[in-house]
């Protein structure tokens, strides 16, 4: 199966596998504005002052202070972001940073997979101080600071995952153990939703049973695991829409349809809209 292709756009003095930047700098002459896209870095705002709007995966999110946002590469997202904001941005590929020990890529995966997060002060103190760091030794390179931000990288997330992990216990009392296997369901359906599309499938990849997964995400989400399964469907379907100039044909063969107009059926189901149709309105 052919993969989705990217649509790439020039970002401000983006080359290579890593960079940071002061936001107040990168806005000194004018403001962010940047229309819908996707691209193959991950990409990480981290504002101690925030003004603008920003969209990911049709999301639209406050951009306000104490806020981060993290992006995995293959998401869409549309971003403004005005002069006066202040913080830092971090751009880098799987090439430069990918953790191969498993805790420090299970805390990664579990940062990357909320994409805003608006901390106490205290909390962003923290982690605006990691950022600091590392646009420290990104701008002085001193020797093996590459070794040094990629140190720097392993406790950003980290902290970043103990974060959400606070925040969404206190916000719905679930156990650890729940948000663990949610979790993991939802980098497992990131991962395989173009070939996998059946509550079973993940299931059995989890050594669950049906009825177990779909008590998790019901006590955590407040949906049934196949509505999400859907949902990520009809999200990878937007995304390709938008940022793509494919035909529905392509786009349906791709996320495993080789039926068009039952794709198209599904697709209308659970937006309100046909596939050009949808495309039309929100290009």
């Amino acid at each position: 199966m052919k993969k989705t292709p990217l649509r790439t756009i020039k970002e401000p003095e983006y080359s290579g596998s890593f960079d940071i930047r002061d936001v107040q700098k990168l806005l000194q002459n004018s403001e962010m504005v940047q229309d819908l896209h996707r691209h193959n870095f991950f990409f990480i705002l981290v504002l101690e002052v925030g003004i603008g709007e920003h969209s990911i995966d049709f999301v639209s999110y406050p951009v306000g202070d104490y806020s981060i946002f993290c992006m995995r590469p293959g998401q869409v997202h549309q971003l403004t972001l005005k002069k006066g904001s202040k913080g830092y941005l971090i751009r880098f590929n799987t090439d430069f940073y990918s953790p191969k020990e498993n805790l420090g890529r299970k805390m990664f995966l579990k940062a990357c997979s909320h994409n805003h997060c608006k901390l106490s002060f205290n909390s962003f103190k923290r982690i605006n101080a990691i950022a600091s760091n590392i646009f420290i030794e990104h701008t002085d390179k001193p020797e093996n600071h590459q070794k040094v931000i990629e140190y720097y990288l392993d406790i950003f997330f980290i902290e970043m995952a103990r974060q959400h992990a606070y925040l969404v216990a206190n916000k719905n009392n679930s156990t650890n153990y729940t948000q663990e296997r949610l979790h993991e369901f939802m980098v497992l359906l990131e991962t395989h939703i173009l070939t996998k599309k059946k509550v079973t499938d993940y299931a059995e990849m989890l050594h669950l049973t049906s009825y177990q997964l779909n008590t998790i995400t019901k006590n955590t989400l407040g949906k049934t695991c196949s509505t999400i399964i859907n949902d990520q469907i009809i999200l990878e379907a937007k995304r390709n829409l938008l940022a793509t100039t494919n035909q529905v044909n392509t786009i349906a063969y791709q996320l495993g349809y080789e039926d068009t107009s039952y794709f198209i059926r599904f697709f209308k189901k659970h937006t309100g809209y046909t596939p050009e149709t949808f495309r039309q309105n929100f290009k």
